[in-house]
């Protein structure tokens, strides 16, 4: 790596060179993401099961490093429901005591892979892929509420959250299951109401404090957050052994896929809402590989950009990083005069608003968009939600994206294609015996296969003319075939002759011996016309070729 490419990784004094325009939006958006982010730091907190103090300590740290050293300019990080959905399982498995070292891992893993410069590999997912896991997540995280909702501890049941929603339903003491129940739907209510009515106000945070109030104020016997931390603990670097650093490999790569993944996305998102600046990938990959490296050592959780709060962001007017900074501060001045408060909150409130976030990442109106943009896309959708609600969301992308890759793959062999074209000008004696073709599009391993079989089909040929001037695209498995093909056809007694080799496609096809299979050297036209007369020469007179 040179040193311009080092220094673009690393924060620069053009990352705040309009502030001094923007300062006010900057704060004012900063202080309203703030108090949107703070019931789902704490929210997202309880429900991986790391505790809301986790959630709240990833929120400031992460939040403030993604923000200095990420790629984007207005990117708010902290815990987010898709993370939640992957550490939930680990943590039922393995213990909480192992999330800071899974964040420490996956931070590192993630700094590589900027370092690397795989930030564009993001750009690489196809759409259906990308909603079919988002609303996958949305399932997911409505379905991990429901043992809060009525009341059930989550212990001993299912890693899936689907079984476990079941599982709690059925455990329920009914009717006092009904107390929680509506101190949800209270929560939902309001977040709806001021949501349709008053757009601009944080439904979340006023819909806690409402429904928090008339508990507090009724004395009704629901669980709390709990006491939280009046400071930030002191740093320290989590307990480790080398057994365990073994055990949590494959959970610490999936985290950061799913890091890595989501912040990419959230970035783009974020780089179409308003024109707030370039998104550099790569060092946004770094920033958030910081963001959890460093909160692990807090004692945090893995983090992400956050694209709800993102978008929250840039519509209440930031443009520069500051307002990501302010919000982590804001955050921060919470824990330092106000977590007595905080610590009352009702863990039924903060599952109402999980369900609500939940319930919006599941779009009616994305679902229809796919289903009119093609079968294949609609399957590819469905399959990566599917996927991601039953098994697991990275193995949910990879297997998106091998769908789209096949669906993709099959309707560009359907484009490539073996033509038979007349020959030009007028019929000479002969001519039935010669077959032009004019193969189009891409010859791949997708296609080889079938254009080989479309063109050895054909009876009674003695010259075959290949046009290739047409061809796009050849890749090894396509070159191979073809040179098998004028192998086949050489052997069956038909001479080959090749007209219109690419420049770029050249290398490749001598590399691979499809020239080296030509009768004879002469057999290669850069025109048509003689291509044509040297067949039908070949025809009236085979014995002297």
């Amino acid at each position: 790596m040179n040193r311009a490419s080092f220094l673009s990784l690393l924060p620069s004094r053009d990352d705040y060179r309009d502030f001094r325009r923007t300062w006010k939006d900057d704060l004012v958006a900063g202080v309203t993401v703030g108090i949107v982010a703070l019931p789902l730091a704490l929210a997202f907190g309880v429900s991986s099961g790391a505790g809301a103090e986790a959630g709240l300590i990833t929120a400031i740290v992460a939040g403030l490093i993604a923000a200095v050293f990420g790629g984007s300019h207005v990117q708010v990080s902290g815990p987010t429901g898709a993370m939640v959905v992957v550490l939930a399982p680990i943590v039922a498995l393995h213990g909480v005591g192992t999330v800071a070292l899974i964040s420490v891992m996956a931070g590192i893993i993630v700094i590589v892979a900027g370092a690397l410069r795989l930030g564009r590999a993001v750009t690489y997912i196809p759409w259906p892929v990308i909603e079919g896991f988002t609303a996958g997540i949305g399932i997911i995280i409505f379905m991990q509420q429901v043992p809060a909702a009525v009341g059930v501890a989550n212990e001993g049941h299912s890693t899936n959250a689907v079984v476990a929603a079941f599982q709690s339903i059925g455990e329920a003491s009914w009717p006092a299951a009904f107390m929680p129940v509506a101190a949800v739907a209270a929560t939902a209510a309001i977040m709806l109401v001021l949501g349709r009515f008053l757009p601009r106000i944080p439904g979340s945070f006023i819909a806690i404090l409402v429904v928090s109030v008339i508990v507090i104020g009724a004395g009704l016997p629901l669980a709390s957050i709990g006491e939280l931390p009046s400071s930030l603990p002191a740093p320290s670097l989590p307990s480790f052994s080398p057994d365990l650093l073994l055990t949590l490999t494959g959970p610490a790569f999936a985290v950061a896929a799913l890091a890595a993944i989501e912040s990419l996305l959230s970035a783009r998102v974020a780089a179409t809402l308003a024109d707030t600046g370039t998104v550099n990938a790569d060092r946004e990959l770094v920033g958030q590989g910081l963001a959890s490296l460093v909160t692990g050592f807090f004692g945090g959780m893995p983090a992400t950009g956050a694209i709800a709060r993102t978008a929250v962001n840039v519509r209440s007017g930031a443009r520069t990083r500051v307002a990501s900074i302010v919000h982590a501060l804001i955050l921060l001045l919470v824990v330092l005069v106000a977590s007595t408060v905080v610590s009352k909150i009702p863990l039924a409130a903060l599952s109402g608003v999980l369900m609500m976030t939940a319930a919006r990442m599941v779009s009616i109106s994305t679902m229809r968009q796919v289903a009119g943009s093609g079968r294949s896309s609609l399957a590819v959708y469905a399959i990566t939600l599917f996927v991601t609600v039953a098994f697991d969301l990275v193995v949910a992308v990879g297997i998106g994206l091998a769908f789209a890759a096949f669906f993709a793959l099959r309707a560009l062999s359907r484009l490539s294609g073996a033509h038979r074209e007349p020959l030009p000008g007028e019929h000479e004696s002969g001519d039935e015996r010669i077959a032009l073709f004019r193969i189009d599009g891409s010859l791949f391993f997708g296609a080889a296969d079938r254009l080989s079989d479309e063109i050895t089909r054909v009876p009674g040929i003695e010259v075959v003319i290949l046009r290739l001037s047409q061809l796009q695209l050849v890749d090894s498995t396509g070159a191979h075939a073809l040179a098998e093909l004028i192998e086949v056809l050489e052997r069956r007694g038909a001479t080959v002759l090749i007209k219109g080799v690419r420049d770029e496609h050249r290398d490749l096809l001598e590399k691979l011996g499809v020239l080296d299979a030509l009768r004879h050297p002469n057999h290669l036209f850069a025109e048509l016309e003689p291509a044509l007369a040297h067949a039908r020469d070949h025809v009236q007179r085979p014995q002297d070729h």
